[in-house]
């Protein structure tokens, strides 16, 4: 972000780059990652004293070396790091947020090496195919670059053109980093609870298709289609005569970035008017088609001259499959009613949680984060905030929130920060509350203006169906009980106290023993002129004497708490 590009960072682009230079260059990271987190875990380490914030400090500038890194790194770690910022459930905040922040802007290639390539897939000659083509690239990224270009009859398009080398830089990095993920899926503490594998092979999959530019020609048709009767929304038509897999040309629909608040008012365009577009147009994209942009930040939506959003780079797309939104449509009444139970049910079914021996803790976390974080009324809190209280209650438990479901969450607060940026007073749940109403009220008869109904038609449906569920539910406690899969913890403060005290008791003995020995040491080798040797004893019984003095005060403390 910001940061300039060296020769020794940009390596990765040479036609010829070294394996092993790579291999040194990915596990060089990673070694020295691990030894930073554990000597986090040190409190010598904090000068001053292991705190909270020093922690957190140490986290936001690590989260930033990360980010750099990743940088330059290059390709396959820019995309790898922007899948990562979706998944708060598994990484601290600080991280998320650096990742968030991953600018895939590198220096372009040549264009001698777009030539060759439109060739290769194209087979023809560029001026064969194009009836004008601008050598300077329009943007450049991590896996491509777009030049402007016109047909032979007379359409204006853009080109967009993978980076030469990418598949083979993709083939060895993802085999270096599979190296990598069998080794933190087996290690002890970061293995656990962590399916690593799965999220590699989730980045591969979604890797694979973003460097396909036929899938993103058949995903910007699809988003087309189904803004077709929108006039306010507009989509590049694809030139299939003129795509290949690396190379796809669409129509050129020049407009203002969304972000570039002076320009859209001098063009006269309403601002308050567009951050309400760009929320009901992706509503109507998450809700009513189950197909929408995974990432819409501000250099991916402009907006016409007359008004219209238009809508760029098509290679992250997410789908809600159809049998999801019962289950989503179950958490929203869960969320609605308070029902921790409920939404954590509902969350077991949709592959959000992962089911454990005891779901207490979790069920209380929810209910917790209902009770405490949903007391506003819907259309005054933020989308950012209840995201913030979701990862945070997701961190370090077994949540384990799909690609989809975070990918939606992060397209939420970009558009809730552009809507921002366009009307300061603009609320993305607010603009929301129709649509979910909608939904609630086809899905589930839900009347709004008939809440003592709802309610007690809810609390009916909940009586009957733990009536009916009741007999099932014993008989899985009682083969739970025969196969020995329950397990009854019983901890007794008194019991723990006396155990201290006798585990206390004879660490002293002990300690009492080494020091009574080396003190003796000391006497006699002091007695027979062995002077150095008596001081060296004589240190280690004090060294000893204080160890066993803090351990004292350790019990002493320990005993005035209970």
């Amino acid at each position: 972000m910001g940061k300039p590009y060296k020769d020794k960072a940009y390596r990765w682009n040479r036609e010829n780059y070294s394996r092993q230079r790579r291999f040194l260059d990915i596990w060089g990271f990673v070694l020295t990652l691990m030894f930073e987190l554990w000597l986090d875990s040190k409190p010598w380490s904090y000068p001053g004293g292991m705190t909270e914030a020093k922690k957190a400090a140490r986290r936001k500038k690590q989260a930033i070396w990360i980010r750099d890194t990743f940088l330059d790194l290059g390709p396959t770690f820019i995309k790898v790091g922007q899948l990562f910022s979706t998944r708060a459930d598994l990484f601290p905040s600080e991280y998320v947020e650096e990742l968030t922040k991953l600018q895939d802007k590198v220096p372009a290639f040549s264009y001698e090496q777009v030539e060759a390539i439109i060739e290769q897939d194209l087979g023809k000659k560029v001026p064969e195919l194009y009836r004008s083509f601008d050598p300077i690239p329009l943007a450049a990224a991590s896996l491509g670059q777009v030049h402007k270009a016109q047909l032979h009859s007379g359409e204006e398009v853009v080109v967009k053109v993978q980076r030469p080398g990418l598949v083979k830089l993709f083939t060895i990095d993802l085999e270096i980093l599979k190296g990598i993920t069998r080794y933190f899926q087996n290690h002890p503490k970061w293995g656990r609870g962590r399916d690593w594998l799965g999220i590699y092979e989730e980045c591969c999959r979604i890797l694979w298709l973003e460097i396909d530019y036929l899938n993103e020609g058949r995903n910007a048709d699809t988003f087309r289609r189904n803004f077709r009767n929108a006039d306010w929304v507009k989509v590049p038509r694809v030139y299939w005569r003129y795509t290949s897999p690396r190379v796809v040309t669409l129509e050129y629909l020049p407009g203002i970035k969304i972000s570039h608040y002076e320009a859209i008012e001098t063009a006269g365009l309403d601002r308050k008017i567009l951050a309400q577009l760009g929320a009901k147009a992706y509503l109507q994209q998450l809700l009513y088609y189950g197909f929408f942009h995974a990432d819409p930040h501000p250099g991916n939506i402009a907006v016409s001259a007359d008004g219209a959003l238009i809508f760029y780079d098509f290679g992250m797309m997410g789908k809600i499959e159809t049998n999801v939104r019962e289950q989503l449509m179950e958490t929203l009444f869960g969320i609605a009613s308070k029902d921790g139970d409920r939404v954590m049910n509902s969350l077991v079914k949709l592959g959000a949680l992962a089911p454990t021996d005891d779901m207490g803790p979790v069920r209380r976390s929810i209910q917790y984060m209902l009770d405490n974080f949903m007391d506003k009324p819907f259309e005054t809190q933020s989308v950012n905030a209840i995201a913030d209280d979701l990862y945070e209650i997701a961190y370090d438990q077994p949540f384990r929130f799909p690609a989809t479901f975070t990918f939606v969450m992060r397209a939420f607060s970009t558009l809730e920060g552009v809507g921002k940026g366009l009307d300061p007073e603009f609320n993305f749940m607010e603009v929301a509350q129709p649509f979910t109403m909608q939904l609630m009220s086809e899905g589930n008869g839900f009347d709004p203006t008939n809440s003592l109904l709802g309610e007690l038609g809810r609390q009916a449906a909940q009586v009957s169906s733990t009536a009916l569920g009741l007999p099932r539910r014993i008989e899985d406690t009682l083969e739970k009980l025969e196969r020995g899969d329950i397990r009854v913890r019983v901890r007794s403060t008194e019991t723990d106290r006396i155990l201290r005290r006798i585990n206390g008791t004879q660490m002293g003995t002990t300690y009492g023993l080494i020091i009574s020995a080396f003190t003796l040491s000391a006497t006699i080798l002091f007695v027979h002129d062995k002077v150095g040797l008596a001081i060296v004893a004589a240190l280690i019984a004090v060294i000893v004497s204080l160890a066993l003095i803090r351990l004292l005060r350790r019990l002493d403390r320990y005993e005035r708490m209970f």
